[in-house]
């Protein structure tokens, strides 16, 4: 994994060679920040890489209107997410959005690829003004929502989600068919043991137009992610203070 630019306030604790914690903290928005979503907006949201940014951002203006707060917040959490690990040095097999649709996808939220490695992303996100929030109970509604839709506890096959995404962003043969093997076992109802996969569980908090904080306790962290089960584990926990500011970069 490469070192992010200055866009990000990130802090990065290796447990061991096979489980990251990555806290983030969007306090400002920044001219580097602006730059790294001009770079990548459109490859996050269009498998086609000619589409205008303006273009892509007439489209997220549309998705956004008429959404509920939660809804644009889970919206934006993903994105940034999407926005850090892409520039982390992950490949993106996905789409961000059905955005022709007007919804967020089905399935996992992202699918990626790292040093021929594939990776599953869930992100959940909430207020700070929720009672108890944390990124601890966020962190584990991300692993048990994996969890579910990887366990067959879903209505949909999130595999063959993932192999559509997968073919249209142009991803290698080798992920089609190991993807389309996952589908096929999804089928039979016969389902992959967490201890194989790859997983990225991401937590956002929301902190607009609050002086409320929270501190962030990586051994908390640390804790929490030794009760799941996985074979590599980048968790992610951002603090995002831009709501308002991100919505309005996203759409302008």
């Amino acid at each position: 994994m490469k070192d992010t630019t200055n866009a990000f306030d990130v802090e990065i604790q290796k447990i061991n060679r096979t489980e990251y914690i990555h806290y983030l903290s969007l306090k400002s928005i920044g001219a580097d920040l602006i730059t790294l979503i001009d770079k990548y907006i459109v490859s996050i949201c269009e498998s086609d890489h000619d589409t205008e940014i303006g273009t892509v951002k007439k489209e997220l203006k549309s998705f956004f209107s008429g959404k509920d707060i939660r809804t644009q917040q889970g919206a934006i959490a993903e994105f940034i997410v999407h926005l850090y690990l892409k520039e982390s040095g992950f490949n993106q097999e996905c789409l961000f959005l059905n955005l022709e649709e007007g919804s967020i996808k089905k399935g996992f939220d992202g699918y990626y690829t790292f040093s021929s490695f594939e990776w599953i992303m869930e992100s959940k996100s909430g207020s700070i003004n929720t009672k108890d929030i944390s990124h601890k109970k966020k962190l584990k509604e991300a692993y048990n929502d994996l969890k579910d839709k990887i366990g067959g506890n879903t209505s949909n096959n999130p595999w063959k989600n993932a192999y559509n995404h997968a073919k249209i962003v142009g991803s290698s043969q080798n992920i089609l068919n190991n993807i389309k093997s996952l589908s096929k076992m999804y089928i039979d109802k016969q389902y992959p043991n967490m201890n194989d996969l790859n997983i990225i569980p991401a937590s956002t908090i929301f902190f607009e137009k609050t002086s409320k904080s929270i501190d962030f306790n990586c051994s908390e962290i640390q804790t929490t992610i030794s009760d799941m089960q996985f074979k590599s584990i980048n968790a992610i926990c951002i603090d995002n203070k831009l709501m308002d500011k991100l919505l309005e970069i996203l759409t302008q």
